[in-house]
């Protein structure tokens, strides 16, 4: 499934719109185009502040616009650059709950000229559905995404 989406990710980061427009977009392409993936959102590093700050998502709105580095999942990831599966949020006690209906989580860490800059965060209402195909698409989605920004 995924290498069909890679050639559609490429276009849709190529057009000729604002980057804040392209990502959107491709927020809205994955949560379309993968079924388990309920929320897609890009949270990016907030100026010289130790937090991320939430970018373009599709999904239901959330209240964590704002996340504090070491705080939930993706505050963990700003901190150890280390991709993050949840297959269950109800394991993990530096757990941020966007929504009652979200099952599991995977963050990816964006980098730019080898620097964590943000990251691409899924939430799931599907338990335990993210596999190691998930994680290298996402990493290519990133590399992408990085060459645009």
């Amino acid at each position: 499934m995924f290498e069909t989406l890679k050639p559609q990710v490429q276009e849709i980061l190529q057009q000729e719109t604002h980057v804040d427009h392209r990502l959107q977009l491709l927020c809205d392409f994955l949560k379309k185009e993968i079924p388990y993936y309920d929320w897609v959102g890009f949270y990016f590093k907030n100026g010289d502040k130790q937090e991320l700050k939430l970018g373009p998502y599709a999904g239901e709105p959330t209240d964590h616009t704002i996340i504090p580095f070491g705080k939930g999942i993706c505050g963990q990831v700003a901190v150890s650059n280390e991709n993050f599966v949840v297959p269950d949020v109800a394991a993990q006690d530096n757990y941020i709950a966007c929504s009652i209906t979200v099952k599991s989580e995977i963050v990816i860490p964006l980098f730019k000229n080898g620097e964590n800059i943000g990251q691409i965060d899924i939430d799931s209402n599907t338990p335990d559905p993210f596999s190691e195909a998930d994680e290298r698409f996402l990493e290519f989605v990133n590399d992408n995404v990085a060459q645009i920004l």
